[in-house]
């Protein structure tokens, strides 16, 4: 009976988290009510504050899975004898490759970092973040421009969101010689 509870318990969960998901991508953080996730999910307001506090940790915990799949997708392991600048390449490309593969995820993480919910959040997870270290890495080797984190990240993050928000609001069509220009622009803009 507790498993079958327990099970119940996290479909719920799982269905409260879809429906709010789907109505914040297409509305927005701000313009979607908790009125409305109620009513998408079927559920009365209780059983919503048994799972979430609020909207806004309903939006943080959409966050951490999404990150925690692009996470899995960016760290594929290298093998050993790989270069400092092949490792950062084929990052940069992986990280593409899930933006264009999964366009809806694109447009919630771009929401979510450039709005307030998102600062505590990413705080947490910026040390982790796989392509800061590896470009900390590469700039202490001397292999990129000695320039700050921020500009090396507007330099290699600017391309790849640019085609991933061209692809994902407008439905252009990325194959993979435009991602690979793409990547290899960004190696370009950090290059010595």
């Amino acid at each position: 009976m507790n498993n079958s509870l327990s099970a119940m318990s996290s479909t719920t969960r799982e269905h409260i988290l879809s429906c709010g998901g789907r109505i914040i991508h297409h509305k927005g953080f701000t313009a979607t009510g908790l009125q409305e996730i109620l009513q998408a999910a079927e559920v009365p307001k209780g059983s919503f504050y048994f799972y979430f506090k609020s909207k806004e940790e309903l939006i943080h915990e959409l966050f951490r899975e999404v990150h925690a799949k692009l996470e899995i997708r960016i760290l594929e392991p290298f093998p050993a004898d790989m270069s400092l600048r092949d490792r950062l390449l084929r990052t940069l490309a992986n990280l593409l490759r899930y933006f264009l593969e999964n366009p809806t995820e694109f447009k919630f993480l771009e929401q979510y970092f450039f709005s307030s919910l998102g600062e505590q959040e990413i705080r947490k997870t910026e040390e982790k973040q796989t392509i800061l270290q590896l470009l900390l890495q590469a700039r202490e080797q001397g292999l990129i421009k000695d320039a700050p984190l921020l500009v090396l990240e507007a330099i290699v993050f600017g391309p790849i969101t640019a085609l991933a928000r061209e692809h994902a609001n407008r439905g252009t069509p990325i194959d993979e010689t435009m991602c690979r220009l793409t990547i290899e622009a960004c190696w370009d803009g950090v290059n010595c």
